[in-house]
């Protein structure tokens, strides 16, 4: 009899046949390491690679476009995205993968090559920089390949699917040729 009072003592936060409280399937997910539909179907831009931007040719000191003279070229060959969002922002982290080949006037070393993130909504220019990718080439008999991550390019909320992500080389503004 013992044994019946006790299951059926309880104080008011209901006892051992009370209904489970329901839990919010967003913290459901959060705590088994989930990601809800919701996330997997959330708007994150495109990336794509802009026209004559997937290659980057390097020359040894006065060679500029001599065969001979190429020390590496450089090759885009992925670059993917992923998004997070808040109320009123939406932050992105950018992968850029890629391989460096040695040229005839190359060797082993430090190989950088100017990489361009760009993220643009119709004209307007949301983020834009040039970072320097370093990649250590060792075997000059194979290609070297390379991942580059660019982590938390914060920009405004989008509204609509109208925002883009740019990568590709990019050596800067261009040289102004002498008058003469």
């Amino acid at each position: 009899m013992l044994i019946v009072a006790a299951c059926q003592s309880g104080g008011s936060g209901g006892g051992f046949f009370a209904p489970p409280q329901p839990k919010d399937p967003k913290q459901i997910a959060e705590e088994e390491g989930k990601i809800l539909a919701s996330e997997l179907l959330a708007y994150c831009p495109n990336v794509t690679l802009r026209d004559g931007t997937a290659f980057f040719n390097s020359y040894a000191k006065g060679g500029q476009d001599d065969p001979a003279k190429l020390t590496y070229q450089s090759a885009i060959t992925d670059a993917t995205r992923n998004c997070t969002r808040t109320d009123t922002t939406m932050s992105i982290n950018v992968g850029v993968a890629g391989k460096v080949v040695t040229g005839p006037a190359g060797g082993p070393g430090t190989v950088n090559m100017p990489i361009r993130i760009a993220v643009i909504r119709g004209e307007e220019v949301l983020y834009s920089q040039l970072h320097k990718n370093a990649v250590q080439v060792a075997d000059t008999s194979m290609a070297t390949q390379w991942v580059f991550t660019i982590p938390n390019i914060t920009i405004p909320k989008p509204t609509a699917r109208d925002v883009q992500i740019f990568v590709g080389y990019d050596e800067g503004p261009q040289k102004k040729k002498p008058q003469g």
